[in-house]
């Protein structure tokens, strides 16, 4: 696995991005995918994540009802569609990559991901 994020720029607040995560590797449809984000001098959180299938959803409850995860394995790639978005959503976003049983609850934790792309800068203006 790949990963490479891209999409995020600068954007007024009440605005949209969409943010990418190509998996060059062209093995996506293999893992359950999520987003992370980091804020200056805050940990990494939890932001979004999607079964290996796309059929499942989880979101943090700062992102739910504004952020829309999707994912798309014949392109081998994974989208977070930010809208609404608040100045408080100013991070680097993360995508990251984990193989899934589905035996158990869509993971949150930053430590069950094992692949990590680069991140990418999402900055909202007041």
């Amino acid at each position: 696995v790949q990963l490479q994020a891209s999409g995020g720029g600068l954007v007024q607040a009440g605005g949209s991005l969409r943010l990418f995560c190509e998996d060059s590797g062209h093995t996506l449809g293999s893992y359950a995918m999520g987003w992370f984000r980091q804020a200056p001098g805050k940990e990494r959180e939890f932001v979004a994540a999607i079964r290996r299938t796309g059929t499942g959803t989880r979101y943090a409850d700062s992102v739910k009802g504004r952020f829309t995860i999707s994912k798309d394995n014949g392109e081998n790639t994974v989208y977070l569609q930010m809208d609404s978005l608040l100045p408080e959503d100013t991070a680097v976003y993360y995508c990251a990559s984990k193989t899934e049983n589905f035996m158990n609850p869509i993971a949150t934790n930053i430590l069950d991901y094992t692949n990590w792309g680069q991140g990418t800068q999402v900055t909202v203006s007041s």
